[in-house]
């Protein structure tokens, strides 16, 4: 039902209700008994208890787990319990992340009003708002928050600040005629008031419409909670290897039991052994170290200014394609501020000085002194003083300025204080004496001063065309002329040029006042037009870089505004978002469109003007239909569902509501959309080191599964003990990992197009590398114990050692080549001194085992001597140093061009 299409005697009888009285007390609560409290309903949530089972349903951990009862059962308790205390570590962290990510609801609560003013039973009386029922009628002033969503009957220069739900900059001046037309935008139903949203001046009295979930802000809630979490890329990707690593150890333990069956070793002993090499198979250690790669991540963004809530969103964002950006807040500055100005036929322009108070006025692109300007200085005087607004200059480095009022009237305070007139100084030169508010009726503001010669006046301000009409003189050469047609022209024709910079444009006029008056319309004819100023709220001034920058990683940038359709497509011109052949589209023509219609067109489309909260996430997941990896910024209420729907979420973190940074995965701590271009290029480094690690995990593990395979199908003593492989896996794995998970970005990281939405893990030869030189690894662990086999046949436990030492220090030589996808000579080997540090740290640990009598025992070791180390040493560099040095030779300074999107700019 259309609301704003009623008259305010027709909704009466819609609702049931009395204007003049009220609803009876009787009548209220049997409404609240049939429709419910006015309250937002927050969903079930499931059980902490039930949060941390559903930690252990991979099937990844659950083979673990499988692994870890069978190698109990066996008597292997050490493995048992390593295992075991990654398991858990894993699902304790899994855990803390789920339990603190919901909590959307909860800030929304926050913007229901504590209490209201009802009509009740003939009087008025103050009622906490969640008893508030449809057909009360309600009054709300300056300060107050709307509790319900209602039509307002009469209205006395109400303005609501309504961005939040909206995406409107500035507040919405509210009136009580029908408007015609349907289905329209929010921010154009100037007659009704929504729920959460703030009064910024005037009072005004209405009729409830709607209470609780059935407000526009309920409809938001319903959203928040309906719309599904993504899984992210990464998440979905080493699904996908744990299903493959999985059926790798469940073949490789049943291959493994049944040759050493076959060759006559014993079922126990060949059980052990598949465990063990089940377990090395399946890179236990893998999601603690994604973990932990993620959460170094983090604390580099935090230095970066961006929070981060949701560990893997790091990962998406450097895997997006898409960012849709609200403009208000994000693209723009939240705060109009005057740009240009026009007096006697000339165009100024207002920039911003090195300070809050400082300004430069140009006049054909050169700086001009004001004080020599006596009509411009008039234009800014009057505007000041025909004003509400405070604005006082905060003493710190920025000099910045503290405005208090409407953002309008702010910006012509702020237009004077960088002319040096400040309302202080203004009011010792003339006293106010009345002041006739805005009304939307007449759209104009007008206040009577007297100066200190005794002499008073009229100043107004107002919508230009209205305004206009009112002046039959105008300020020309220093001068008051009568408004001939030549005039009058020429300022439509200003009005016309600053409208198509999307500029909101105030008139001021005057007119000196002889005699008497009693209303408005007695003092605002005969006036004197003085000029015009235009305003905006403009684009952040580093956010044109970024989104050059963006551009050239393949990222398109897609502007999301509740605005005016005028208003966004200026700014997305001025910041580039817009190409010459690009679409912009409005809210009803979207309402119009099917959801494969809006897929088709979808790619096309750059900016999206009027929209409500149920477009945005339309729009979302339409990209998302065409394998777009979508990133969603926001600062509004009317963000929130578009923003938990998303890939990635990011709200601002100053100007942001709660229900904005709950809904999120990541929160801009300076509101900077250039911070997202650095979120990305972590985002993307962070993905190619998660890369280094399992290919240097796998390389490993393929190695150990090897030795232990091929010693078995040509009849050699197993050439490595359980324990020892468990060791490896812990060990000698872990560190280097960790290590490669904070290594440095190669220098094209963000001059390449986003990974591809089907790309795998194994892309880009990563599965041939990993095969090619865990089979090197193997081959050369195993020739290097039969090597020491043969030397000295009834010494088993030295060629174990032998074996164990090479494969450790094939692995830590071998992960100096991960850091690459090219090759170990095409990056500095002590670069990254965590790695180096990890390595030295490994080894230190090898000795330590080989060489302590205490552990010997524990582990199946010996002492080794030198000859033994250099015949290590050599098997140990094969895998490393030959296959990419051959590549280095043959095809030196090329490398592997990553693939780009299909939709890359």
């Amino acid at each position: 039902m259309n609301w704003y299409n009623m008259s305010p005697d027709d909704v009466e009888k819609n609702t049931n209700s009395r204007m003049k009285t009220g609803l009876t007390t009787d009548e209220s609560k049997k409404r609240l008994a049939e429709d419910g409290y006015n309250q937002l309903k927050e969903a079930k949530k499931p059980s902490a208890i039930l949060v941390f089972l559903n930690q252990f349903k991979d099937f990844m951990v659950l083979v673990l787990l499988a692994a870890i009862l069978l190698s109990g059962l066996l008597g292997e308790y050490l493995d048992a319990i390593a295992i075991l205390l990654i398991v858990i570590m894993n699902g304790i962290l899994g855990f803390v992340q789920e339990r603190k990510a919901e909590k959307s609801l909860s800030a929304l609560l926050a913007l229901s009003a504590p209490t209201a003013s009802v009509l009740r039973d003939g009087e008025w009386v103050t009622l906490p708002a969640r008893e508030i029922t449809a057909g009360d009628i309600i009054k709300v002033s300056s300060g107050d928050r709307v509790g319900a969503d209602i039509r307002f009957t009469g209205t006395k220069g109400l303005a609501i600040e309504e961005s939040a739900l909206t995406g409107e900059s500035v507040p919405v001046q509210k009136q009580s005629e029908r408007i015609s037309g349907n289905d329209l935008p929010l921010g154009d139903q100037s007659n009704m008031g929504f729920m959460g949203t703030m009064v910024t001046q005037g009072s005004g009295e209405g009729i409830v419409i709607a209470t609780g979930m059935k407000t526009e802000m309920g409809k938001i809630a319903h959203l928040i909670q309906s719309a599904e979490s993504m899984v992210t890329p990464l998440q979905h990707k080493l699904e996908q290897l744990g299903k493959i690593l999985i059926a790798l150890s469940i073949a490789l333990t049943v291959l493994v039991v049944g040759i050493g069956v076959y060759q006559g070793h014993s079922i126990y002993d060949m059980i052990l052994s598949g465990v063990s090499l089940a377990v090395a198979a399946i890179p236990e250690g893998l999601p603690a170290i994604v973990t932990i790669a993620l959460a170094l991540g983090v604390q580099k963004m935090i230095r970066r200014k961006a929070i981060v809530r949701k560990l893997p969103s790091v990962e998406t964002l450097g895997s997006t394609t898409v960012i849709c950006s609200d403009k208000t807040g994000t693209l723009t500055q939240n705060k109009m501020t005057v740009t240009h100005l026009w007096v006697e036929g000339k165009d100024w322009q207002v920039t911003e000085g090195n300070g809050g108070m400082a300004g430069r006025f140009l006049k054909g692109g050169k700086p001009v002194d004001v004080e020599n300007e006596k009509t411009l200085v008039q234009l800014l005087s009057y505007a000041v003083l025909c004003n509400n607004a405070e604005a006082t200059l905060e003493e710190d480095e920025n000099d910045d300025i503290l405005l208090k009022g409407d953002p309008t009237e702010s910006a012509l305070v702020v237009s004077g204080l960088k002319a040096g007139l400040t309302r202080k100084q203004l009011l010792k030169l003339y006293e106010r004496l009345d002041e006739f508010p805005f009304d939307s009726s007449r759209k104009m503001m007008s206040v009577v001063v007297k100066n200190n010669k005794g002499e008073r006046f009229v100043i107004t301000k107002g919508a230009p065309d209205v305004l206009l009409e009112k002046c039959d003189a105008i300020i020309w050469n220093g001068k008051p002329q009568r408004m001939q047609r030549w005039y009058s022209e020429k300022v439509r024709k200003a009005l016309s040029t600053l409208g198509s910079q999307a500029l909101r444009t105030i008139a001021i006029a005057y007119k000196p006042l002889k005699g008497s008056y009693e209303t408005a319309d007695q003092a605002e004819k005969n006036l004197t037009f003085v000029g015009l100023q235009g305003m905006i709220d403009p684009p952040r001034p580093e956010v044109y870089e970024s989104i050059q920058q963006c551009k050239q990683a393949g990222i398109k940038t897609v502007m999301i505004t509740g605005d005016h359709v005028v208003t966004a497509t200026a700014i997305a011109k001025q910041l580039d978002i817009l190409p010459p052949d690009g679409k912009v589209l409005e809210g009803r023509a979207l309402s119009a469109m099917t959801d494969r219609e809006l897929e088709n067109e979808v790619d096309q489309i750059y900016v999206y003007a009027r929209v409500s909260p149920e477009h945005k996430l339309k729009i979302v997941k339409a990209l998302q239909k065409k394998d777009h990896i979508v990133a969603m910024t926001g600062d509004g209420v009317n963000d929130a569902p578009a923003i938990k729907s998303a890939n990635i979420g990011i709200a601002m973190g100053h100007t942001g509501t709660d229900v904005a940074k709950e809904a999120s995965s990541l929160v801009l701590s300076d509101d900077n959309f250039a911070t997202i271009r650095s979120a990305i290029e972590e985002g993307r480094n962070i993905y190619e080191n998660i890369r280094k690690f399992i290919r240097y995990l796998l390389a490993s593990n393929v190695g150990e599964i090897l030795v232990m395979l091929f010693a078995m199908l040509i009849g050699l003593p197993l050439p490595l003990l359980p324990i020892q492989i468990l060791w490896v896996n812990l060990v000698t794995d872990g560190l280097p990992a960790m290590a490669l998970g904070v290594d440095q970005a190669e220098e094209n990281v963000m001059t390449r197009g986003p990974r591809m939405v089907n790309e795998g893990v194994f892309s880009r030869g990563l599965g041939w590398k990993i095969i090619s030189r865990g089979f090197l690894i193997g081959v050369m662990t195993l020739f290097a114990f039969w090597l020491s086999l043969q030397q000295s046949p009834d010494q088993l436990v030295k060629a174990q050692t032998v074996a164990f030492s090479t494969l450790v220090m094939a692995q830590l030589i071998h992960v100096f080549d991960c850091r690459s996808e090219r090759s170990v000579f095409h990056r500095h080997l002590l670069e990254n001194r965590y790695l180096v540090g990890a390595v030295l740290s490994s080894v230190i640990l090898l000795l330590i085992v080989i060489y302590t009598p205490m552990l010997q025992p524990v582990f199946h070791t010996v002492p080794l001597t030198i000859r033994d180390w250099l015949l290590i040493l050599a098997m140990a560099s094969v895998p490393t140093v030959c296959p990419p040095g051959f590549h280095f030779f043959k095809k030196k300074g090329t490398s592997e061009p990553h693939r780009p999107h299909k939709t890359a700019i």
